[in-house]
């Protein structure tokens, strides 16, 4: 069972060969801003929204609320 174990710590030893945990010097790759401020947007071309229309030109009448339906 140990052997297993052993061999077991090679592969994962070798598998992981080139990280490094917690030594770097802060000289690897930055992220970049893709972000340029102030954002703008161009008001001349927006197109207006229509506001909705009711679909009947007559007013609905409900009962009135005896508790009855």
């Amino acid at each position: 069972m140990a052997i297993l174990a052993v061999v077991g710590l090679v592969a994962v030893g070798i598998g992981n060969g080139n990280v490094t945990v917690g030594t770097g010097n802060g000289t690897g790759p930055r992220p970049q801003s893709t972000v340029h401020y102030p954002i703008r947007w161009d008001t001349e071309n927006t197109m207006k929204v229509k506001r909705p229309q009711p679909t009947v030109s007559y007013p609905i009448r409900f009962p009135a609320a005896d508790g009855g339906r």
